[in-house]
């Protein structure tokens, strides 16, 4: 089923600005669906490893948020947002990312002064044989050129995030 709302995405330099990842899961698109659409299965693997997610509030959704605390073993809390955009089960998401305050608004990242206040993000799912190929591509919206040049500059710390959030995600899906 079909649900969109408009993107207010304003990019400058698209292909220069946008980070790419992919990973193959062993398991049917419909598993790694559900670890991104319900809140209960985001909170086993979304983060960094040694963080615990609470989700504050979960409506997945177009127009919806994932307003969520992530908190590591020795106390360090940060939050953040998703607003989904659109949702087109059992294949597409698209949201905006940003880190934020404990009232759900945009916060600056706690790493980065500089990191865009907004990321947006196209999250695809493919299967084949039974596995799944996702891909995510997230590049900085509605930025300044000096949060687009943080953003590109930290593509190597992107990719080390989310391979191992990914990892945590494989783990997880691997006890289904």
């Amino acid at each position: 089923m079909l649900q969109e709302r408009e993107s207010p995405i304003k990019h400058r330099d698209e292909q220069a600005n946008e980070f790419v990842i992919q990973r193959v899961f062993n398991a049917p698109r419909n598993l790694v669906w559900k670890a991104f659409s319900e809140s209960d299965r985001l909170a086993k693997w979304w983060g960094p490893a040694g963080f615990k997610l609470i989700a504050k509030e979960f409506e997945f959704s177009p127009g919806g948020t994932c307003h969520y605390r992530m908190q590591s073993d020795d106390g360090f809390v940060m939050w953040g947002k998703f607003v989904y955009l659109q949702i087109i089960e059992p294949e597409k998401i698209v949201f905006i990312i940003s880190f934020s305050d404990e009232n759900g608004s945009a916060a600056r990242a706690p790493m980065s002064t500089t990191w865009p206040l907004e990321v947006f993000n196209v999250l695809t799912l493919k299967e084949k044989d039974g596995n799944t190929r996702l891909t995510l591509k997230s590049s900085p919206m509605n930025s300044t050129e000096e949060e687009i040049r943080t953003f590109r500059s930290e593509f190597e710390s992107m990719n080390k995030g989310f391979s191992s959030s990914f990892d945590q995600l494989e783990e997880y899906l691997s006890k289904l």
